[in-house]
């Protein structure tokens, strides 16, 4: 059978999260620059898709080609790992200072990778500095001031709105996560995961390393944003909004809904093999 069942998915989501937990401080930036550049390359596609039909569904439909990527090839992906590196610490497989440090080197890898990819996108759209009409050029600085000064302009009630619409964008990218977890099959993996993605993006919430591309980008074409602006305004309380809605809605409440079921699910599982070897 292809298909694999909640217990032994929340099995695969411990050993994932221990496993993520141990990298070495090279394969954690590494993974994480080429996560972060790989997700920039799919949010461009996706403002192209917009830009040229005018349809934002069209951009919601293509963008998780680059989740698809990520999660396949086995790279780092930060928003991802927070539904996942949490449980390992609820069972003792790791330690929150382990956790801790995995965030920290891949969202440093994040933005390395999306600055790089950002550099050579801005220097792409506007033929190297001497066409600032493209309209996704002026997509990403609209979308750069919107994610920042839009919510500035709300004061309290925006640092709250951008915080809900995180927790509400990492609850269904944590979920596509887990979703590829419940096919053996390559096709598998990829419709199941591909379901709550398109879902996030269509509905304009927040993820945190999409930011980490598309404001810096808008910035570096003269988005009227300040450094202070993106972290206080956007980056920091979408990362914290980003691991509310992994951690809690996904990873935490999937894990008791499934708890009950682990032991028993692994003794069905023990039973079987001593059955095939009699």
């Amino acid at each position: 059978m292809d298909y694999v069942k909640p217990a032994e998915i929340l099995d695969t989501m411990i050993e994932s999260g221990t496993s993520k937990a141990n990298l070495s401080v090279l394969q954690m930036i590494i993974r994480g620059i080429l996560g972060g550049a790989i997700l920039a390359f799919a949010t461009t596609l996706a403002y192209t898709a917009v830009t040229q039909t005018s349809i934002g569904l069209a951009g919601a439909i293509i963008f998780p080609v680059g989740f698809v990527m990520i999660v396949l090839l086995g790279l780092e992906l930060v928003t991802g790992t927070f539904a996942l590196i949490p449980l390992a610490v609820l069972e003792r497989q790791t330690t929150m200072s382990r956790m801790l440090a995995n965030y920290g080197w891949v969202i440093l890898g994040h933005l390395i990778g999306c600055a790089i990819y950002a550099v050579f996108y801005d220097l792409t759209v506007t033929k190297m500095g001497t066409d600032m009409e493209n309209p996704l050029a002026k997509m990403l600085i609209q979308v750069s001031e919107a994610k920042t000064l839009g919510y500035q302009k709300m004061g309290l009630s925006g640092m709250i709105l951008v915080f809900i619409k995180a927790i509400l964008c990492n609850w269904m990218v944590t979920l596509g996560v887990v979703m590829a977890m419940t096919s053996k099959s390559t096709a598998g993996k990829i419709i199941a995961m591909w379901l709550p993605i398109l879902t996030f993006f269509a509905q304009g919430f927040e993820h945190a390393v999409v930011n980490m591309f598309v404001i810096p980008a808008g910035m570096m074409l003269g988005a009227k944003v300040s450094m202070a602006d993106w972290w206080l305004w956007n980056q920091i309380p979408v990362l914290l909004g980003n691991f509310v809605g992994g951690a809690l809605f996904t990873g935490i409440l999937f894990y008791l809904g499934q708890k009950p079921f682990r032991r028993s699910a692994s003794s069905t599982i023990a039973v079987k093999q001593g059955q095939q070897k009699t």
